[in-house]
């Protein structure tokens, strides 16, 4: 569709649509014909593709070749006994392809489900009423509005526009912002980089406001082509899971060794040649922890989910390991350590010299600079069920409910004060100033900052004003000053110099957005937790500097400073002062950057939450950015890698909460899956060096490797997050997850393991002299010790201290486990297959003994205060 070339008349006839937007119904149905407004998915993978990519792991065909060279091996003895153990290892092989399938697909459904949540959204006009909807649900010949901070939903053609400057070097390489005008008229032929009239999806506005009719959709946008061109990305692993993929390698070069002179021991012990080699290499896959990553990726997954459910998207799976480090929050003040809940409280006229509370009869000056103050706002209030709705920015919003409160109708206002042009705000200038035609002649309305309106004022006491905005400031209230112009025409060039000077002063506004109860024990939160609060924000800094007092933020001998200090601060300087400031006022977004960068040389994890476009680089600079759900515009959550449904500081803390709960798991999980590894090598490798012989058959090292491994491993990764989580300091970046002694505690349990099951082996063989009975009690008490100690794994603290039964996932996994170990033991025809023999009651009993040995070795050792942290 060439909308470029066609006069928006022609647009609207051709897409059947009017200002005033399609209907719900129109809107539906389009839906039905066009589609979803998103880019097409890369191809899937079908289920046997998922399922066929489980074997290609190394050790999975060495033991896929195992099985068919013992296939072959009871093709020749004519027995048919002897081929239960060939199929046993296929259908573990196959079992485990199919929970790796079933995992896959459980955390592809759960990161889609949060990226739904995630979606952006889309202001339009349907019905004759402005909306927000998701940017999905677009068709063409909606008519939507835009500001600066949005991303463009669709590609669409302007209707009208203000200084609108959009962000397009996604499809053009033009590295600076495009300037568009809606009025301008296009050849056909022109290319799209000077395509003024229309914005294109994917792209973000940077500057302006602008109304435009939704042109194309989905894969018929310019991205949606491009993409269409493009192969499908690669996932990336996450860093815990590169370095647990390595640890992985080195393990099984390790293991293979140890087979290799097993093999050889059991040749020089004139053992079966097939025996020693189906020992040797189910011991192999059982020593090398090649489901880790896997592991790993899972409980990844479900930290995702319970954050989700805790208000806080991650949008990428190294941001929660990234989250669990974190050690300085840089924190927005208004709606994150606020209610968000921005109100009018005072408003000051400078030609009455009084201040009023905000009521139903406020006096003619206060209605004057209210009615003023809603002329230059682009926020807007609708009502549902009697509840105030606000659409758009929180200041702007409180301004319009206090007019209503006044009984001045913003929507009466617009059609009897129509608006004439608009120069939007910025964060340089923070001033915003409308044109506005009223009684015939033409008023240009300025609102923003005092400090930097005051200074183009020409009429009006700007003292006694300065004085209130220190008594109101002083109070938190966020102060805005409102002045005016009158003018002859329209200026031809919309610039701060043309209009935002010569002003008459007409008065102040004062709002409140007090301070999160939750906020507050969240900041307390983070000091327990060695996680540095710092406030940073646009405001006055006597207004930060309140509210961060009332939080704790700001304590006794910290300092509150502006952007301007800071800027006039060298790099040496503010490196030295920068641990004693708690807050930053009325800041840049260079400054942001500069105060992420100057915690991170000094090698903090520093987190920054933002809402604004001109946050995006500071959130994108900063280890962990956390964009604002609610107020966020959508280049605030592009940038960021994560989202904060409910814009709340406190979500910034349970997340980091959280992200140690999750990392603490894997190191759980980790140390019990190499401590059980090691437990089965050694068993193996001593028995062949003392008693010449294997003490475990392949297939009974296979069902312990699956009973008693996996299934306590997936349940230790849901483990609940612990209360002294946050007791700890923040863990540094370059720290290794065998750190706090853990590496040296995995080999000394593996080393426990090994010597109970070779005792338990010994003991079966004396007693009764048979190797079967010996086998039997090795049996035993390797996978029922694994199973005991995964209860050992969930904390530092005393197993009965933290609670036996505490995790149900465990519990289940733990009951699973003895049953299907039960079976094997006491199903006489199970227990022949397996090559085990029924025993004395007595050897039943010390075999449960001895399995439950790790715990009261653990206990001890707890009690002592020696176990890895």
């Amino acid at each position: 569709m060439n909308s470029h070339s066609q006069t928006i008349e022609e647009l609207q006839k051709q897409l059947k649509t009017t200002p005033e937007g399609l209907s719900s119904i129109e809107a539906q149905n389009r839906l039905k014909e066009y589609g979803e407004n998103r880019l097409k998915e890369a191809g899937k993978k079908s289920l046997l593709v998922k399922f066929l990519e489980q074997f290609k792991d190394v050790m999975v065909l060495i033991l896929l070749a195992a099985a068919a060279v013992s296939f072959f091996a009871a093709l020749s003895e004519h027995d048919s006994s002897a081929f239960f153990e060939p199929l046993l290892i296929l259908l573990i092989v196959v079992l485990n392809a199919i929970m790796g399938v079933i995992q896959e697909n459980k955390a592809e459904r759960s990161l889609e489900a949060l990226m739904r949540m995630a979606a952006p959204h889309a202001r339009v006009i349907r019905d004759g009423q402005e909306q927000v909807i998701d940017a999905a649900a677009l068709v063409p010949g909606d008519i939507i509005k835009l500001e600066a901070g949005d991303f463009v939903p669709a590609d669409a053609r302007l209707i009208t526009s203000s200084s609108l400057k959009s962000e397009e070097s996604a499809l053009t390489g033009e590295s600076l912002p495009a300037e568009k005008d809606a009025e301008t008229i296009l050849p056909v032929e022109a290319p799209l980089g000077d395509r003024t009239n229309s914005v294109y999806s994917g792209c973000s506005i940077v500057y302006g406001t602008a109304e435009a009719i939704v042109t194309e959709t989905g894969m018929n946008t310019q991205m949606g082509k491009i993409a269409g061109m493009l192969e499908g990305e690669s996932e990336v692993e996450t860093p815990l899971q590169q370095k647990l993929a390595r640890l992985g390698k080195y393990m099984g070069a390790l293991a293979l060794i140890i087979c290799a002179v097993i093999f050889a021991m059991g040749l020089a012990g004139k053992m079966p040649v097939m025996e020693i080699f189906m020992t040797a290499v189910s011991l192999a896959v059982s020593a090398i922890p090649e489901g880790l990553p896997v592991i790993v990726t899972i409980v990844l997954s479900i930290g995702v989910e319970r954050m989700a459910k805790r208000n806080a998207i991650v949008k990428k799976l190294p941001a929660v390991e990234t989250l669990g480090s974190t050690s300085v929050i840089c924190s927005d003040k208004t709606g994150t350590l606020t209610q968000n809940k921005m109100t009018l409280t005072q408003a000051y006229s400078d030609k009455g010299k009084i201040i009023e509370k905000i009521s139903p009869e406020n006096s003619p000056e206060i209605r004057k600079l209210l009615l003023y103050g809603t002329f230059c706002s682009n926020g807007s209030i609708r009502f549902e069920e009697g509840k105030e709705i606000p659409i758009g920015d929180p200041t702007e919003t409180s301004i319009i409910s206090a007019a209503y409160q006044n009984r001045i109708r913003q929507e009466e206002l617009t059609s009897q004060y129509p608006r004439a042009a608009e120069l939007p705000f910025d964060s340089d200038r923070k001033l915003m100033t409308t044109i506005q035609k009223i009684d015939g002649s033409y008023t240009a309305i300025t609102k923003g900052a005092f400090d930097m309106l005051s200074k183009r004022c020409i009429q009006g006491d700007i003292k006694a004003a300065e004085k209130v905005t220190e008594e109101m400031s002083s109070q938190a209230l966020r102060v805005l000053a409102i002045a005016y112009r009158t003018l002859d025409k329209v200026p031809e060039e919309l610039t701060s110099e043309a209009l935002e000077r010569d002003l008459t002063f007409l008065g102040l506004v004062g709002m409140i957005d007090p301070p999160r109860e939750e906020a507050k024990q969240a900041v307390e939160l983070c000091k327990r937790a060695g996680i540095r609060p710092i406030m940073i924000t646009g405001d006055h800094v006597v207004t930060a500097s309140a509210i961060a007092g009332q939080l704790g933020i700001l304590e006794a001998g910290q300092e509150a400073i502006t952007g301007m200090e800071l800027q006039s601060m060298s790099e040496e300087a503010f490196s030295q002062k920068l641990e004693h400031i708690s807050v930053y006022a009325r800041v840049s977004p260079e400054d942001k950057i500069r105060v992420v960068k100057a915690w991170q040389k000094k090698g903090r994890i520093v987190s920054m939450t933002g809402d604004g476009v001109n946050d995006a680089p500071a959130l994108k600079a900063a280890d962990i950015g956390c964009a604002m759900g609610i107020t966020g515009t959508d280049v605030a959550k592009g940038a960021a890698d994560m989202t904060l449904q409910d814009d709340n500081f406190a979500t910034i803390v349970a997340a980091v909460r959280e992200g140690r709960g999750i990392y603490n798991n894997i190191r759980k999980t980790v140390g019990f899956l190499l401590g059980t590894n090691i437990g089965e090598v050694l068993l193996v490798f001593c028995s062949m060096l003392f008693f010449k012989v294997s003490p475990l058959l392949s297939m009974q090292l296979l069902w312990i490797n699956l009973v008693t491994d996996s299934l306590p491993a997936i349940a230790l990764g849901m483990e609940p997050v612990e209360d002294s989580v946050m007791d700890a300091k923040p863990r540094p970046r370059e720290e290794g997850i065998f750190a706090h002694g853990m590496g040296i505690q995995v080999i000394l349990q593996g080393i426990m393991f090994g010597i109970l099951s070779l005792a338990a082996f010994w003991i079966g063989c004396t007693s009764s002299g048979g190797i079967k009975a010996g086998r039997t009690m090795a049996f035993l008490v390797l996978g029922c010790s694994q199973i005991f100690h995964a209860f050992n794994m969930r904390s530092a603290q005393s197993l009965f201290r933290t609670g036996i039964f505490t995790n149900r996932k465990l519990n289940l996994a733990a009951m699973t486990s003895i049953i299907l170990m039960a079976c094997v033991l006491y199903i006489p025809l199970l227990s022949q297959i397996f090559g085990l023999t029924t025993l004395p009651a007595r050897m039943y009993g010390t075999g449960f003994a001895l399995a439950l040995f790790p715990i009261a070795a653990l206990e001890l050792v707890k009690a002592l205060g020696l176990i890895a942290k």
